[in-house]
């Protein structure tokens, strides 16, 4: 019998570990590579937080007051028109100009983005919360989807901007009188948006639902008795996670405009409250005459709005696995 031979060093130094493997990336890291390789989302998503805080953070830089009349400086043009019309009537302390009634146009501006802003935020989110149940809801239970389906695509049958018109013609004043005039406006501008807004995510969700029940973890679930309320929360919601933010960037970006539309028809806020569609309402009598009234609303709302959609492209090709590493 022969004696085993001795492994020489070499063999024992080259089976030996290195050393601890560095941890797995984070999915949520891959995701943020992605994002940043979509120029356009990362344009998108800068302008949209440069906005936000500027009509949050804006009234305390520029303090004057937006409904402030002042008819000795009515009809000032901002200070760039001095490049090409030396004649205009500029003023120091107006950089954007007054309008007819001397209003400061970058107080109007900065708190017309408030409210605009403010009425897009609420909006999405009550159509996201409103479109993720229902779509979650009809696409685990089988007995509720035709019925919740059914009352989707009649939701997306309706005209919308008829429908809103008449929603405000109805319940303007009640919510006047028990809120106030902005407070009221706001309620039913935000809920009118919302419940008109949901049909997209819940179909979108309601796909994803559908696909995901069927998957073996889900089943696994169900078979040890966890309750349907628990897949949702524990299983369905967070693999659902990725359509959802993606349908928030683009509800953003439609109610945005709604509301903006509203304005601009003279349906939404009162007439002394300033908001981007309100101002761009207000300047198109004198449009010849001052452009520029036209263009500063016409380009924050174009931009964010842009802006968000972008955002919501970079979100989807990041959120998609298939894309990444691309």
């Amino acid at each position: 019998m022969t004696e085993p031979v001795p492994a020489s060093p070499k063999a024992i130094e080259a089976l030996r570990d290195a050393g601890p493997e560095a941890p797995p990336r984070s999915q949520w890291r891959d995701v943020w590579d992605q994002f940043r390789k979509h120029k356009g989302a990362m344009f998108g998503g800068a302008f949209l937080v440069f906005i936000t805080l500027a009509v949050l953070f804006g009234p305390w830089v520029w303090t004057l007051d937006p409904q402030q009349l002042d008819i000795r400086n009515k009809d000032l043009r901002p200070i760039w028109t001095a490049l090409w019309d030396s004649s205009a009537k500029t003023a120091i302390g107006h950089p954007f100009g007054t309008d007819n009634l001397g209003r400061d146009q970058l107080a109007q501006m900065i708190y017309g983005g408030r409210a605009s802003m403010a009425v897009g935020w609420a909006a999405m989110v009550l159509s996201l919360f409103i479109g993720t149940a229902i779509g979650v809801i009809a696409g685990y239970f089988r007995k509720l989807d035709g019925i919740l389906m059914r009352m989707t695509d009649l939701f997306l049958s309706l005209p919308i901007l008829p429908l809103l018109l008449v929603a405000v013609t109805l319940f303007r004043q009640p919510l006047r009188a028990n809120f106030g005039p902005e407070g009221g406006m706001f309620i039913l501008i935000v809920t009118v948006i919302g419940i008109t807004s949901w049909m997209p995510t819940a179909r979108i969700v309601r796909g994803d639902v559908l696909a995901l029940k069927e998957r073996e973890f889900v089943l696994a679930a169900r078979s040890i008795g966890t309750t349907p309320w628990k897949i949702i929360q524990r299983h369905l919601l967070p693999n659902v996670l990725s359509p959802i933010m993606v349908s928030a960037t683009l509800g953003l970006a439609t109610a945005i405009i709604t509301e903006s539309a509203l304005s601009f028809l003279g349906v939404g806020f009162p007439s002394d409250f300033p908001t981007w569609g309100k101002m761009l309402a207000d300047a198109v009598p004198r449009m010849v005459d001052f452009p520029e009234r036209v263009m500063l609303p016409g380009i924050a709302i174009s931009l964010t709005v842009l802006s968000v959609n972008y955002l919501g492209d970079g979100l989807r090709d990041a959120l998609d696995p298939r894309l990444r590493g691309r």
